[in-house]
This record gives structure tokens, C-alpha cells and sequence, in this order.
């Protein structure tokens, strides 16, 4: 797959301390993580197709939870693409490692301060 990105873009990221108490009464959060595509342009004379990928996320750690949304536009040069089903795992995958390294580089940074102790390495 031939790519050219843009910068990721945060939309929103929020760190919150778990009150452990108000979950028993009103229940814990679960972890979930989803990437989906958004088609933005279809060039059949460039054989170009741009869409942005938007990862929603909410991890759930022992003392906090993670949460946002992020976004990319890509370019993917030489395929035309008609609905993000045409994406094979791997595609997936591809378009979707910067998203989750900045994930993964943002708690890592904020649970170093909000911790006050070596920032919580993410791995998926």
C-alpha cells in the first residue's frame, strides 16, 4: 500500500483518575479502541483515493482511564477504493500505527506527571 499522511491530529484526549467507589455503585468502564475510515475524495484521473482514519478510544488502566478520539487524512496513491471493507487486516493495521503510537506516546507522557512516577506503557 503506498501511502502519504498527514500529521495526526488530536481531536480530544482525556486522562481520568478512577474513583473506584462511584464504580461500584454505577459500574466501570470497559476498554474499547475501534479505527474507522471516512471517505474524502476518489480521483480516478490520479488513481488517488484520501480518506481519514478516526480511532475512538477509552482504556481503562488500575488508577485511570484514557480517553478521545484522534484523526489522519491519508493518501493512498495507485488504488481506488469504494468502502473501507476493501481494506484487507493488514491495511488495517498499516493506517492505523500512527494513531495508536501517539496513543500510546501521549499516556505515557501524561501518566509520568499525573503519576509522578515512570509513565504506563500501552501495548496493544
Amino acid at each position: 500500500m503506498e501511502l502519504t499522511r498527514e500529521q495526526v491530529f488530536v481531536n480530544a484526549y482525556h486522562y481520568d483518575a478512577r474513583n473506584h467507589e462511584w464504580e461500584k455503585e454505577h459500574g466501570a468502564p470497559e476498554s474499547n479502541a475501534e479505527v474507522k475510515f471516512q471517505l474524502i475524495e476518489k480521483s480516478e484521473e490520479n488513481q488517488k483515493t484520501t480518506f481519514m482514519a478516526v480511532l475512538h478510544f477509552i482504556i481503562v488502566q488500575q488508577d485511570f482511564v484514557v480517553s478521545g478520539v484522534m484523526s489522519q487524512i491519508n493518501y493512498l496513491h495507485n488504488r481506488l477504493v469504494e468502502s473501507p471493507s476493501e481494506f484487507s487486516q493488514h491495511d488495517v493495521e498499516e493506517v492505523s500505527a500512527p494513531l495508536l503510537d501517539m496513543l500510546r506516546r501521549l499516556t505515557y507522557e501524561v501518566t509520568e506527571v499525573a503519576l509522578d512516577r515512570p509513565g504506563i506503557s500501552l501495548e496493544f
